[in-house]
């Protein structure tokens, strides 16, 4: 989900470890006795009505709002990460799925193909509103119908929950309950507004409205009603979809006129750990220091003078961009680099034909989350700045492996492996 999320579930779980997660919840429920759950439903309604709608009071919804959204709602046990009342999470120590196969696997070609070969079709059918959005906002057509595509399925995916039974199931027992009571209110919010009815709002399993997948704080501040019917219609209006899509890219800084990144070829000389957003230089300098862009292209000259940004997602091991500051605000849709990558090529591949990337990702991950935690930890107490110890390699985790190969004389590589966690533990 997005930008879907504002500052809060932006993360998208692996298969392997969402699967896990509803088949723990549901061995969970399996556990619960009938009785066990009439006591939570009763915890529930008087948590709303003691708790939960006072505050809603206080920020204007109305009493009509409130019980009609949680009439005959009750706490949907089988969700992810929930915490039964009067007990602590229970996060195991050790994690056993093996999470991180190749990021290549991201970009499996079916799944590729069918936003491209979709955003195509799509492309060609609301050409003038696209048009129109694009002259707007100033962010290309190709952007937008690839995160529509990726989200869900260009609209095809089903939105099956109550958005107030998630919502208010996870504020009231999940394990971030202050991100999610503040999106139950953002969701009466938009009842007691007029912007949708009870009955429209329907949503993920993790409450994302729609078919941009808005939380509903994104919603609020970024929903647009762009077909002019009176309200923004983010479940079956396609111009409504696809502007408010390019405005809450806008409001996170996108650049009109420059596109999100290049594929480069890096040479050895220049090092792995030059990588992230905050360290960026003129793609001119990125050019003299030896990278250019595949299959002989030259950098666009109005980008020379530009910031350019080294991305390497993993590491020496699959390809590498000079990524612009757009890459970036792909990524407040989703904190990833791979998600925001997918949506980059995603949209030049539905602008310019399907041509998937010139280098192949190499054989690397296979480990577990927990195996990079310590590894992140190990680098933490060598005084790296890996991000946080989360079990992800993101950009600085990647980089601070980098710099400590260079320092120990290996070579670079700039991503985990299990040898790497040995050796640095």
């Amino acid at each position: 989900m997005s930008g879907r999320t504002e500052g809060g579930v932006k993360e998208r779980k692996p298969p392997r470890l969402l699967l896990f997660s509803f088949l723990a919840a549901l061995l969970a429920l399996f556990l619960i006795s009938p009785a066990s759950a009439a006591k939570i439903d009763d915890q529930f309604r008087a948590w709303l009505q003691t708790d939960l709608w006072p505050e809603a009071q206080n920020k204007g919804i109305s009493k009509s709002t409130f019980d009609a959204a949680f009439d005959g709602v009750k706490p949907n046990l089988k969700l992810p990460d929930l915490v039964l009342p009067g007990e602590k999470p229970n996060t195991p120590q050790k994690q056993h799925q093996a999470e991180f196969g190749s990021p290549g696997a991201y970009f499996a070609e079916k799944t590729v193909r069918a936003v491209t070969s979709g955003g195509r079709t799509r492309e060609a059918a609301n050409a003038k509103t696209l048009a129109a959005i694009e002259k707007r906002y100033g962010v290309p057509g190709e952007i937008l119908l690839a995160i529509w595509g990726r989200e869900t399925g260009f609209g095809a995916a089903k939105m099956p929950y109550d958005a107030f039974e998630v919502l208010g199931t996870k504020a009231f027992m999940s394990t971030k309950k202050d991100f999610f009571r503040t999106e139950v209110l953002a969701a009466l919010e938009i009842v007691e507004h007029g912007l949708a009815p009870v009955g429209a709002m329907k949503s993920s399993w993790a409450g994302a409205l729609g078919q941009p997948q808005f939380m509903p704080t994104s919603f609020l501040k970024h929903a647009v009603d762009y077909d002019g019917d009176g309200h923004p219609d983010i479940w079956n209006s396609t111009p409504d979809v696809l502007a408010s899509i390019a405005n809450y890219l806008v409001h996170y800084g996108w650049v009109k006129g420059r596109g999100w990144g290049f594929e480069v070829t890096v040479p050895e000389s220049v090092s792995c750990s030059l990588e992230g957003p905050d360290q960026g230089k003129k793609i001119s300098t990125w050019a003299a220091m030896g990278i250019s862009r595949v299959g002989g292209k030259a950098f666009p000259a109005n980008e020379l003078k530009a910031e350019g940004l080294l991305l390497m997602p993993a590491g020496r091991s699959g390809p590498a961009f000079i990524a612009t500051p757009n890459f970036y605000v792909l990524k407040q849709y989703n904190t990833s680099d791979l998600y925001a990558l997918f949506i980059g090529h995603g949209a030049d591949r539905i602008a310019h034909g399907d041509a998937d990337f010139v280098r192949s990702w190499g054989a690397v991950g296979g480990l577990h989350r927990s195996d990079i935690a310590a590894l992140q930890r190990a680098l933490e107490a060598k005084g790296y700045d890996v991000g946080s110890a989360d079990g992800l390699p993101g950009f600085k985790t990647r980089r601070s492996i980098g710099s400590w190969q260079e320092k120990n004389g290996r070579p670079a590589t700039c991503f985990p492996d299990a040898d790497l966690v040995a050796a640095i533990k």
